[in-house]
């Protein structure tokens, strides 16, 4: 697409301008009618496992709900605080928004299926979720209130314990694949596991830190059981608690938003992306895409039951399952799979 518009009278820097920007929005827009569907079929998982039926009037089998309650917060007021700082208060919603939709340049949908084929993308998917820290504390600063900031607070550190296990989670990764290059840790899973089976989870000696990512991804995006910064039980809703309207609406975009790419990173990470489960020929002929969103809608199915099952994580649990276990766990696999794969790859003496 990028080289048609440079060949058109656009020229070659208008038209690479114009080509980004169509594929922004063709990964944007679908990505924003998922995330609204998708809140659709959390609270219909929930239901389901309440034994109650959950939306049901607002369009087919209830569809529409999502929409229903999208313009039910577009048409409210938007309440400022008078002691908050007014341009702070407003800026953070648009970062926690905004930095859940960048990180998705570098997911590959497919083969040659990536806005930016980066070959640091990994590096470039933790820098971005990181910054989400910036929107919560913004959040919980700006509202001048003793409770969101509390919440802020608990968030971040939360946030930044967990990323931390992340991290070594992902060097056991990129050890074994070789690459930082998404798309090149996809394709490393290819007939990984007894030469027809493709997943990096599907190898002993990886499974454990595909369990270690998906339960911190958990607790990176506040999910249940680690929703203790938006906790129901409380009095109030977290750092959120001064938020109303639209700036309340992308607050809860974005939570789903980072949802929806740690599930997108659990399928691309551990269990072969838009590759099919077994290295069959046949599987090949549906779609790469396909086969990545069932993946994706897997995990998200994960994360839904688990909130509908799991009660919640006191804070002292959560800290200490962060830095007392999947900590010291996550780097002994380091050295596991670096010394295995020293003395299987490179020989004992390299």
């Amino acid at each position: 697409m990028t080289e048609f518009f440079q060949s058109t009278f656009l020229g070659y820097g208008f038209g690479w301008f114009v080509a980004t920007l169509i594929l922004i929005l063709m990964i944007a827009l679908p990505l924003m009618l998922s995330v609204a569907m998708i809140i659709y079929a959390d609270r219909k998982i929930w239901a389901a496992m309440a034994l109650r039926r959950g939306p049901n009037v607002v369009g087919p089998f209830g569809l529409l709900q999502s929409f229903a309650d999208g313009l039910k917060v577009f048409l409210q007021e938007t309440i400022i605080p008078s002691a908050a700082n007014r341009g702070l208060f407003l800026l953070a919603p648009i970062i926690t928004f905004t930095v859940a939709l960048i990180a998705w340049a570098v997911i590959p949908f497919g083969p040659n299926m990536v806005l930016a084929d980066v070959n640091v993308g990994l590096l470039y998917i933790l820098a971005a979720s990181s910054l989400g820290v910036y929107g919560i504390i913004l959040a919980g600063w700006a509202s001048n209130s003793k409770y969101p900031f509390y919440s802020a607070i608990r968030a971040a550190a939360q946030m930044v314990s967990y990323e931390v296990s992340i991290g070594f989670v992902l060097i056991s990764v990129v050890l074994w694949a070789g690459t930082f290059n998404l798309s090149g840790i996809v394709v490393a899973q290819r007939a990984h596991v007894f030469g027809f089976i493709n997943g990096f989870g599907f190898n002993p000696l990886l499974f454990p830190m595909a369990v270690v990512f998906l339960i911190s991804a958990m607790a990176e995006t506040q999910r249940a059981p680690f929703d203790l910064t938006e906790a129901e039980s409380e009095i109030v809703a977290g750092y959120q608690t001064e938020y109303s309207s639209m700036s309340f609406a992308l607050f809860w975009l974005g939570e789903y938003g980072n949802v929806l790419l740690m599930c997108a990173l659990n399928a691309t990470l551990f269990w072969g992306g838009w590759l099919p489960p077994i290295d069959w020929a046949p599987l090949y002929a549906v779609p790469g895409i396909i086969w990545l969103f069932v993946k994706i809608f897997a995990f998200f199915f994960v994360f839904s039951w688990v909130k509908a099952t799991v009660p919640r994580y006191r804070y002292d649990q959560l800290m200490r399952l962060g830095w007392k276990i999947f900590l010291p766990l996550s780097l002994i696999w380091v050295f596991l799979v670096s010394g295995y794969l020293m003395v299987t790859r490179y020989g004992v003496g390299a």
